[in-house]
């Protein structure tokens, strides 16, 4: 989630809007008066509220526009998608759609929809609605629109536009979408310019969430401004009107304070929201968060500091923790010297004591990493090369390498807390010491997350980096082929053999054979060691007392309706 660009058709997601410190003041007091609460569809009545708090506050609410984690958090809860992934896990169910068929070429896919719902403006849901969702993604225009930082899952997904800018016509390539077509109500039917394996996956994408065409139009949703470093939304939809068919509606954002929604009275699913408001809060400071639920200001929180688990555990708060879905790790700029040298990368690998290194910065749970997706994955491969801790083979290697009294400029983020990575800086001292014991001089470099920090890797600045990943959806592309697959400005390097074997992976359809070709290019990845995967982690999210029904989920896909409140 969250973007950082380079050439070609893949963009390495970051991870960060701006950070925006919340006060929680306005959170007391009496919600506003929003039209469809009551008594649900399913016969029951939405009561109480929940005070949820992120890290930072939604970039825009429509999912075209955006890829941080604070944001999608929002959207989920509104918006709805044709397929969805089963609470707490990555497996495909469907959504807006019933089910869906794929011709035997793998270009066209009939998806069969739900009968009878509406947006929540009363807008109707059907096929064609579908359609203009699709053609608007497609026919975004301008370079804008186009970057990176604007509409970065449709690149991800899909590639080009209808018709590329010229700033990007290289780099985008051809569309993977052509057309869409409502042949009645409740039957859509896509076509694609080539076979995907990863296209339904990747619908599960909340940036894929189907949202009503009225509402779009009427509010400017497509109103882009500022520049493709900083796009700004000039419309009020996204503020002030997003509007889907989930389980809770919009009633109010306002900006620098929070984020109220309503339960949903008419929603026509299963799972029937049970509290009436739910208000999303931004801190930003970690100890903060701790601090807000602890005097009971918020009733949750994401993103716990590894070292409050123990004592909010103690104090009666439920933990809660997501399956390790992320990788944290250290990237090479191959294009660099001494790291265009194969040893030296090694010698780096090596060097690196990750056992100790997760015991001292990491909480329970934290996996050691081997290669850049996580085990639960398919493709993951137990014959790669691990680069077990070994100083001697690092010090041999370094002597091989023919690079005397090897520098290294070696790159940390500040002000961040990731998932992958909650002690930034704590990492580093440690990585460097080891690189130190083996012959390396580190010069230290740091910056703040964003946008310094981030626009500096995008840029290909940074020769040795921290950084790391937290998946999107259940595929193996997701991960190694969001890397990989295209020459990137920050891996530096350019290795066809691993680019073509990614293509022919993401095209494959036969899942048996994927499965094949993912460990192959595992091991491949790991021979060249374009940098060196270290940690898979459990992020943890904490309640009080008398929140049930949440469950985490590996690619932050959370249902708030399956929540229920009890004092």
């Amino acid at each position: 989630m969250r973007p950082n660009s380079g050439a070609g058709r893949r963009y390495l997601a970051l991870g960060a809007s701006g950070i925006v410190a919340l006060s929680l003041a306005a959170c007391g007091g009496d919600d506003p008066e929003t039209p469809g609460t009551g008594e649900t569809e399913g016969g029951g009545t939405a009561t109480g509220e929940l005070v949820f708090a992120g890290s930072a506050e939604p970039v825009v609410i429509d999912g075209a526009w955006v890829s941080d984690g604070e944001s999608i958090r929002v959207i989920r809860q509104i918006f709805e998608g044709l397929v969805t992934t089963e609470a707490g896990g990555t497996d495909i169910q469907p959504a807006l759609a019933t089910e869906w068929t794929t011709t035997d070429d793998g270009l066209e896919w009939t998806f069969s929809l739900q009968d009878g719902v509406t947006f929540h403006d009363d807008t109707p849901f059907n096929a064609e609605a579908v359609c203009f969702n699709f053609d608007r993604w497609y026919n975004f225009e301008g370079p804008i629109a186009q970057s990176a930082s604007s509409s970065y899952y449709y690149q991800t997904v899909f590639g080009g536009f209808a018709e590329n800018d010229a700033a990007y016509a290289e780099s985008l390539g051809e569309s993977l979408y052509e057309s869409c077509e409502a042949t009645d109500d409740t039957t859509a039917v896509i076509t694609l310019t080539r076979p995907s394996s990863t296209f339904l996956t990747a619908l599960s994408l909340p940036a894929f969430s189907i949202a009503s065409p009225t509402a779009l139009e009427e509010f400017g949703a497509d109103d882009v401004g500022g520049d493709g470093e900083a796009p700004t939304f000039d419309g009020t939809y996204g503020y002030e009107h997003p509007t889907g068919t989930g389980p809770y509606a919009f009633t109010e954002w306002e900006r620098g304070v929070r984020v109220v929604l309503t339960a949903n009275a008419d929603y026509w699913g299963e799972n029937q929201p049970s509290v009436e408001t739910l208000i999303f809060v931004a801190i930003a400071d970690g100890p903060a968060r701790r601090t807000a639920l602890e005097t009971g200001e918020i009733d949750g929180y994401d993103l716990v500091d590894p070292a409050d688990a123990t004592a909010l555990e103690d104090a009666g708060f439920t933990l809660l923790q997501r399956p390790a879905f992320n990788v944290g790790y250290i990237g090479f700029n191959s294009s660099i010297p001494p790291l265009d040298n194969p040893d030296v990368r090694k010698a780096v690998a090596y060097a690196v004591n990750k056992e100790n290194l997760l015991s001292t910065k990491y909480p329970e749970g934290a996996q050691v990493a081997t290669q850049f997706q996580p085990p639960e994955l398919f493709g993951w491969s137990d014959s790669v090369e691990e680069y077990a801790y070994d100083p001697a083979m690092a010090e041999q290697l370094l002597a091989d390498s023919g690079v005397a009294n090897p520098t290294i400029e070696f790159w940390y983020p500040t002000d961040v807390s990731r998932p992958y990575m909650p002690d930034p800086e704590g990492n580093f001292e440690l990585i460097k010491a080891d690189l130190e014991a083996v012959g390396f001089t580190v010069n230290s470099q740091s910056a703040p997350w964003n946008p310094d920090y981030l626009a500096a890797n995008q840029a290909g600045t940074q020769q040795m980096y921290l950084l790391g990943w937290t998946g999107d959806f259940g595929d193996p592309d997701n991960f190694i082929g969001t890397f990989f697959q295209t020459q990137q400005a920050q891996w530096g390097f350019n290795e066809p053999e691993i680019f073509d074997a990614l293509d022919a992976a993401e095209a494959e359809t036969d899942e048996d054979t994927r499965v094949g070709l993912y460990a192959e290019i595992n091991q491949m990845i790991m021979e060249f060691v374009p940098g060196v995967p270290y940690v898979h982690t459990q992020p943890a999210i904490a309640f009080r007392a008398g929140i049930d029904g949440y469950e985490p989920s590996p690619v932050n896909n959370e249902d708030f309706a399956l929540v229920t409140v009890t004092e």
